[in-house]
């Protein structure tokens, strides 16, 4: 089976990595080929950690070449780069070729089902919660992957296409994938941006110095709280689109394997166990400059569209763009283009189960 990986960082040198190791056949295309140069000339896609082989992988030189032979087409890489690579992907591909976006931030699938509809195209687009490994790249040709995830939650635009998608992704990636009732599932099932929004806020001089610091550790019981004020206005938000999604404390719980208390005490246990991680030592960090406008915008206009403003969220975002000293929100190109803010509640939950149609 052909899998075209759309990207070329460490998710995706990590993904090609473990498809080739499991008999796949894995292709990366790179928006500016600076990342697969050297995989281009031949050399060999070495990954070490959680996932060891060494696969001489095909490398795209243009989007076209990607996306038009394959059997499966996958988008990894950060989520300011979805729309670019959607745009260049969507005139070659074709019906019934299925799309897997890992992992799904800020509509991502909505976009690319309205660009779809446009040109009367239908496949099933797979949405993942989160990614299917961490790691980072240590050169050119290597990848350093962490961790492979045990468990990914899954659901398909359509969400008539859910055993088409679920069968597809176990039969490539092995029994891990745990079904969730719709896009709107997957859409407030990712916490990363809430907890991010709570660590770099209340430890953002820690960031601009460049301190090394852990990052479990300064999850203090006040940093906890406010995570846990957050979540419940997620949990708000879920519950009024009827959508059953996991508590914070489930996540870290289930996620990192401690037992179960609250946010602060979770990450204090993972600290004392040499698991809690450092924080980030810059202020031009994943954790604002993609969780803010693709994850915490978001869920702020969904709190909007149904009457219940997720005012912590709002503010996070008013007061890391004063920090910062520009608008957060600008930098999210996917929701202007869909007009969701714009949307009713019914409309919205109408089309996170049907898509767009041609």
């Amino acid at each position: 089976m052909r899998v075209s990986i759309l990207g070329a960082g460490a998710i995706a040198f990590g993904v090609a990595a473990y498809l080739s190791k499991e008999g796949f056949s894995p292709t990366l295309w790179s928006p500016s080929g600076e990342r697969t140069r050297a995989l281009a000339s031949g050399e060999p896609l070495v990954a070490t950690g959680a996932v060891e082989t060494t696969a001489t992988v095909r490398v795209a030189g243009e989007c076209r070449e990607a996306v038009e032979d394959a059997d499966v087409v996958m988008i990894a890489l950060p989520a300011y780069g979805h729309k670019k690579v959607i745009d260049a992907a969507v005139p070659y591909l074709k019906a019934g070729t299925p799309v897997i976006i890992s992992s799904h931030s800020s509509f991502g699938a909505l976009y690319l089902s309205q660009r779809l509809a446009r040109r009367q195209v239908s496949l099933p687009i797979i949405v993942w919660g989160t990614t299917l490994v961490t790691g980072r790249q240590s050169s050119a040709t290597s990848v350093q992957v962490a961790t492979v995830r045990q468990k990914l939650d899954v659901a398909t635009l359509p969400a008539s296409a859910a055993d088409e998608g679920f069968e597809l992704c176990t039969k490539l990636f092995g029994d891990r994938f745990v079904r969730r009732d719709g896009l709107l599932a997957i859409a407030l099932s990712n916490l990363n941006p809430q907890n991010h929004l709570g660590i770099a806020l209340l430890n953002l001089t820690r960031m601009e110095k460049g301190e090394t610091w852990s990052q479990g550790g300064n999850v203090t019981p006040a940093v906890g709280r406010f995570i846990e004020a957050l979540d419940a206005e997620r949990l708000a938000i879920a519950g009024h689109f009827g959508v059953s999604v996991r508590t914070v404390e489930e996540h870290f719980s289930l996620s990192f394997h401690v037992p179960m208390g609250t946010v602060s005490e979770m990450n204090q246990e993972m600290d004392r166990q040499g698991r809690g991680g450092l924080g980030p030592t810059t202020i031009e960090s994943r954790y604002i400059l993609e969780d803010f406008p693709f994850g915490i915008f978001p869920t702020a206009v969904l709190g909007k569209i149904i009457g219940r403003p997720a005012v912590l969220h709002e503010s996070g975002i008013s007061i890391m763009s004063a920090a910062y000293g520009r608008d957060l929100t600008a930098d999210n190109d996917l929701l202007p283009a869909l007009s969701i803010e714009g949307m009713s509640a019914e409309d919205l939950q109408s089309i996170c189960r049907n898509g767009y149609q041609g």
